[in-house]
């Protein structure tokens, strides 16, 4: 792991089945490349975070950059 993303999302309290669904869309934008994938990641975990948008919301937009 490049970027620590799972202690990011405990911090904001998203649910490891959600985080796992985030991960999956976000790894199909990204699929050759990890590093990509998990910055995108953490980024969209900490603007859940910072109240900037909803979990569902990126869950059902799919959008993570």
């Amino acid at each position: 792991m490049i970027f620590d993303y799972i202690t990011a999302a405990k911090r904001a309290g998203i649910p490891e089945d959600k985080l796992d669904r985030l991960c999956a869309i976000v790894r199909a934008e990204f699929p050759s490349d990890e590093m990509m994938a998990e910055l995108h990641i953490l980024r969209a975990v900490m603007a859940i975070e910072r109240g900037d948008t909803t979990l569902d919301e990126v869950l059902k937009q799919g959008i993570t950059s």
